[in-house]
């Protein structure tokens, strides 16, 4: 079998689920590779989460910060992994894996893909002059033969401005395993409301408007399914932060939630989002890249703002949302599913595979 290898960086939250979620449906055709390292959020018990053909190997260098010492050291990890398990092609997942990985494996053959799951210069809390750096940065990195795979169709957009070597594939939550996990899809009741969120509690989530949009609904309660560095600006009564939990404790909270709310300032596409959406959870979100690929009118509820958040949740509690609930179950259901996502995955590598092959034969 031909060997893929993941390099991960951010190894945690959403990009976790897809990725262990992928790698589970690639195992049968690839001799599949994780290139990983730990985030806050990484399940303790992640091994659990994949099929036992599929080789973790820990990246010791990998941070999430520019940290010019470790990073270096973790391109010459990522160049003795490539060599001792040499692959027939890689893919790299999440910003920094995708500078780094592009720098490490310059010059080599082989296909190499890289998906953004939200670029970094996307990021609102950092500095023009930042941002502008890490653009520049992706289309320095752009000029190698990697293929950009974006995770949704805006993505897929931005990344047409950095490069042409684009293709997109949305993300895709895993049905059968979401089942085993769930006891029942459950309709929203009205009356006062449980509103969830999940994820990471920081600026890219925007928790000062979570706090702002309980503050509004004192009668109602708002579970955020998580923790981190910025927990300590979700100051109202009403809000119960869970923690990390593992994933049946923190499906079982999304369960007895009658509204899934994101506030996020940039996403790349949620899996907690598809995941609410096949749940039957009413889905407010904020309009940006990656949830406007998947919530319409007719799916769920877009805002762009405090007062858009305040209008949505006040209308729920008294309007039929079924039509919406169920519009968006049947969207996972044909379009934002594993196995879909999966072959077109296949799909693509076997394209390039097969170009390869073909450049090869003619030397």
């Amino acid at each position: 079998m031909k060997k893929v290898l993941f390099v991960v960086e951010a190894f945690g939250g959403g990009i976790f689920t897809y990725i262990s979620d992928l790698a589970n449906e690639l195992c049968n055709e690839y001799d599949v590779y994780i290139a990983y390292s730990f985030r806050d959020e990484t399940p303790v018990d992640f091994k659990k989460y994949f099929n036992n053909k599929i080789t973790l190997i820990h990246v010791d260098n990998f941070t999430r910060e520019i940290n010019l010492k470790k990073d270096i050291k973790a391109i010459f990890e990522l160049k003795k992994i490539a060599k001792k398990i040499d692959p027939d092609l890689i893919h790299l997942h999440s910003s920094k894996a995708g500078v780094l990985g592009r720098v490490a494996f310059l010059g080599r053959k082989m296909p190499m893909f890289y998906t953004p799951h939200g670029y970094s210069f996307f990021m609102p809390n950092i500095s023009r002059k930042k941002r502008f750096m890490y653009k520049e940065i992706e289309k320095l990195c752009s000029l190698s033969r990697c293929i950009t795979i974006a995770c949704s169709k805006s993505e897929y957009e931005v990344s047409l401005k950095i490069t042409p070597k684009s293709e997109y594939v949305n993300n895709g939550i895993n049905i059968e395993k979401l089942n085993k996990l769930i006891t029942s899809p459950n309709e929203s009741e009205k009356g006062n409301l449980r509103v969830a969120t999940l994820g990471r509690i920081a600026y890219q989530k925007n928790p000062k408007l979570f706090d702002k949009i309980a503050r509004a609904f004192p009668n109602d309660e708002f579970i955020w399914i998580g923790d981190g560095d910025m927990k300590n600006v979700l100051t109202s009564r009403n809000i119960v932060i869970t923690g990390w939990l593992d994933r049946q404790s923190a499906i079982r909270k999304m369960e007895e939630s009658d509204v899934f709310l994101l506030t996020s300032r940039y996403e790349g596409l949620p899996m907690s989002l598809l995941e609410a959406m096949y749940m039957k959870k009413i889905c407010v979100v904020s309009s940006v890249v990656g949830n406007k690929d998947v919530i319409n009118k007719e799916n769920g509820f877009l805002c762009e703002n405090l007062d858009d958040y305040i209008n949505v949740l006040s209308r729920i509690k008294s309007v039929d949302t079924r039509k919406q609930v169920e519009q968006a179950r049947a969207d996972i259901l044909q379009e934002y599913n594993t196995e879909s996502m999966a072959e077109k995955y296949k799909q693509i590598y076997r394209k390039y595979l097969d170009d390869h092959s073909l450049v090869l034969k003619r030397r």
